[in-house]
């Protein structure tokens, strides 16, 4: 028989095991309770048999999205052990028990989303942690209305969602997404809303410039990393963002374009899992692109780029498609619009036509019936054209409500704003007790002013 501490120890593939065997996958990296766990797995009659000893995680994550097993066995010390890997483990339906080393190790497995978590001293009797991974063999298939990576006898104990998120989004071309982002995120925090601004653009945040916060650490960047770890929560992302206004908060976003890597689909969803908890609105700007790539679509291991955004779109609350008012942008407003319907076909989407301005000699009824026309819609607001006051706010490092008040997009910005917190049924005051709905009636409520 191979040794255990052989670097990959197989018995192929999942149709050459035993019938009525579960199939595990097992990355240890060596941990002392392995060895005697192994030469169980490998016996005629074991209930569990052994698929594949996994040399790393990304192996481990490739096993089980070729359906070499169903259970995965891994310890909490193995490299790179992160929520991007239990999230991706689930995505592939396959049961995860985690050993954990120490108490500290199973707070933060558990916090991970991981589904169940053994301490070491379970781990050194092979008997127990059989037994352990016939039980996780149930876990498989997830029952209706639970939340994939997270135990469903613990679904009930998640954390009751106040605030609302509002993704800005849109087309390529600069219609102005983060402007509008930034001074809807502004002008609710005028309106006395609790506001978490996030940049998450993966192509090019540029909100950290606009207000002049020139962080050594990107806000979202250290955001992530500790959603990455397990450690975050409201504490944790107060410390990483920036108060810039009274009520406004700021996660700044990526230094360098290249940094995308880093906003892994899973690491995000907690982010703004934990913003709900931290504040009342959440504004996120977007990158512009959704597409995918279809050469590494299937490869669940693989980093996508626009998986941050799509991940955001698809948490979201409601969806701000901002396009701009000329030919070309009113084009690819339409177009875009309708590859968001197909991205997430049940979000509450509202069109912001941007950059208004008479020279085109359009009206704003002109405009709204050639969108009803061409998509089914009419447009949540108009934001005129005021390159002036934009630029005004900018040199000086703030939003334009602060910069030039008196504006027209100033207040065309702050009359959103109240239009979005209404839809949302910001307006109305939280009953003492009364409980946010959840994500399937895709609104939610908030806390009052």
């Amino acid at each position: 028989m191979p040794s255990p501490a052989a670097a990959c120890w197989s018995y192929g593939s999942v149709a050459e095991v035993e019938a009525g065997a579960a199939q595990v996958l097992v990355a240890a990296a060596g941990a002392r309770w392995e060895s005697g766990l192994l030469p169980r797995l490998a016996g005629p009659a074991a209930p569990v048999r052994l698929a594949r000893r996994c040399v790393d995680l990304p192996d481990l994550v490739a096993a089980a999205a070729a359906g070499r097993g169903s259970l995965v066995l891994v310890s909490s010390q193995v490299d790179g052990w992160d929520a991007d890997v239990v999230a991706r483990l689930a995505e592939c339906g396959v049961a995860t028990v985690v050993v954990a080393e120490d108490g500290v190790d199973a707070e933060r497995s558990r916090r991970l989303g991981a589904g169940r978590v053994l301490s070491a001293d379970v781990a050194f009797d092979p008997g127990l942690l059989i037994q352990a991974l016939l039980e996780a063999a149930t876990d498989v298939a997830v029952p209706s209305g639970s939340t994939p990576g997270v135990p469903a006898e613990h679904v009930r104990d998640l954390p009751v969602v106040d605030g609302c998120v509002v993704a800005v989004w849109g087309p390529t071309g600069a219609p102005g997404r983060s402007t509008v982002a930034l001074g809807l995120a502004a002008a609710a925090a005028r309106q006395q809303v609790n506001v978490l601004l996030v940049d998450a653009d993966v192509y090019g945040g540029a909100t950290g410039q606009m207000l002049a916060v020139l962080d050594e650490v990107s806000g979202v960047l250290a955001a992530v990393r500790a959603a990455s770890a397990g450690s975050l929560d409201i504490t944790e992302l107060a410390a990483a963002a920036r108060t810039v206004a009274p009520g406004l908060r700021v996660l700044t976003g990526l230094p360098r374009a290249d940094r995308w890597t880093a906003l892994r689909p899973a690491a995000v969803r907690e982010v703004l899992a934990v913003a709900r908890r931290s504040a009342q609105l959440v504004v996120v700007d977007c990158a512009f692109c959704i597409e995918q790539d279809e050469e590494v679509a299937f490869d669940s291991a693989a980093p996508r780029r626009n998986a941050a955004t799509a991940t955001v779109l698809e948490q979201a609350d409601m969806v701000l498609s901002v396009g701009s008012a000329d030919p070309l942008g009113l084009t690819r407003l339409a177009r875009a619009r309708s590859d968001l319907r197909e991205l997430v076909p049940t979000a509450a989407v509202r069109l912001v036509v941007n950059k208004v301005r008479t020279g085109l000699g359009w009206s704003r009824e002109e405009v709204a019936a050639t969108l009803l026309r061409a998509i089914g819609e009419v447009p949540l607001a108009f934001l005129p054209y005021d390159q002036t006051a934009v630029d005004h706010a900018w040199t000086n490092g703030q939003a334009v409500g602060e910069g030039a008040p008196a504006s027209a997009l100033a207040v065309a910005l702050d009359t959103l704003a109240t239009a979005v917190t209404a839809d949302l049924q910001m307006a109305t005051a939280r009953r003492p007790g009364r409980r946010a709905r959840t994500r399937t009636g895709r609104r939610r409520a908030a806390l009052g002013r």
